[in-house]
């Protein structure tokens, strides 16, 4: 008789843990422990072996469950695509049913559980400078603690300069057409693109049509407000020449129903922030925690955002505010789901959760 060959899926989601500077874990890849995520001597008899892990510092992790991780011995989203795995949320169960409904008002944010809030731009009352529109949308003072996020619109024209200083920034044009100056260097963009700016670095939106141009500007670590300049910099960092992300359907990563594709990541030169575009089908997703803080886009669609305690509305041009480590439910309510855009901070894969 062989010995088995095939990991056991011990839990669809990972385990999170609180791993501490200096021990070493020895986590269980046959799926058999008893002692999950870690090993206790199951293994014995088959071709699998533990995989130790000792930690550098003091820190949140998640360990795989469903122990078919290709970043072992953490989880990396592949359990999202195991049979049955991914499971709905029904929200006429009775517990959803009491779970409390908190109405739009006239201000722009609502606010849910803890830091969590969604804040429609649709409702905000906008600053200018110049050709320029804004307001704030996540910044540390409402409760984030990684990244910062603005919404501009503009009609035909130049926007003034606005510079990134030390932090990563990010862009998405929601509307519009035009030209993206960044230090010197010159991109076109249309609607649904993202943008990558360097540390040290400044950008310009250049509208040269007569319809207006919607986009969202993110930073990690976060700010206050936007920093201007007088002046353009000639300092594009020619180390990382590939600045634009645009959406490629080739470039999807299923998630069961639903899919999503990364655009600003690693290869243009973000270290701390990765900017997605996905897509929620007509459903109630099982409540679940994420280890990264996030500021979620919906771009169409209609739908709900359930935290442990709260739910309330959302629509186009809304924005989810989800700190780490909340419990949180997305559900689309029609046909054709929701097209969202995420950033992630800190964090490279929105699939990981727990």
């Amino acid at each position: 008789m062989s010995a088995p060959s095939t990991p056991k899926i011990a839990r669809p989601k990972g385990f999170y843990y609180e791993v501490k500077a200096g021990q070493r874990y020895l986590w269980c890849s046959c799926g058999r422990s008893g002692k999950q995520p870690f090993c206790d001597g199951s293994h014995v008899g088959t071709t699998f072996k533990p995989v130790l892990f000792e930690a550098k510092i003091d820190e949140d992790v998640i360990f795989c469950g469903c122990k078919q991780t290709g970043t072992a011995p953490f989880c990396d989203g592949a359990h999202n695509n195991l049979p049955g795995s991914y499971s709905e949320d029904d929200p006429e169960s009775p517990a959803n049913r009491a779970t409390a409904a908190v109405p739009h008002g006239a201000d722009a944010r609502v606010a849910l559980d803890g830091a969590c809030y969604v804040f429609s731009t649709k409702r905000a009352k906008l600053a200018r400078r110049g050709a320029m529109a804004w307001c704030k949308v996540v910044t540390p003072s409402s409760g984030a603690q990684h990244q910062s996020q603005f919404y501009a619109e503009m009609g035909t024209g130049a926007s003034p300069v606005v510079a990134a200083n030390d932090r990563h920034t990010i862009l998405f044009f929601t509307e519009g057409q035009g030209e993206l100056e960044i230090s010197g260097r010159h991109f076109a963009f249309g609607p649904r693109t993202g943008f990558y700016i360097r540390p040290e670095e400044a950008f310009r939106v250049h509208n040269t049509h007569p319809l207006p141009v919607k986009f969202f500007i993110s930073n990690g670590p976060g700010q206050e407000d936007l920093v201007w300049r007088e002046d353009m910099p000639g300092n594009f960092d020619g180390t990382y020449p590939h600045r634009c992300a645009e959406v490629d359907p080739s470039q999807r990563h299923a998630m069961a129903e639903r899919f999503f594709q990364i655009l600003v990541h690693r290869a243009h030169g973000s270290t701390e922030m990765t900017q997605f575009i996905g897509n929620i089908p007509r459903s109630k997703a099982e409540p679940h925690k994420h280890l990264y803080e996030e500021a979620l886009i919906f771009l169409n669609g209609a739908g709900v955002v359930w935290t442990e305690n709260a739910k309330t509305e959302v629509g186009p041009g809304d924005v989810l505010f989800l700190p780490r480590k909340l419990s949180h439910s997305v559900q689309c309510v029609v046909d054709g789901g929701f097209d969202v855009v995420g950033v992630i901070c800190p964090g490279d894969n929105p699939s990981i959760s727990y």
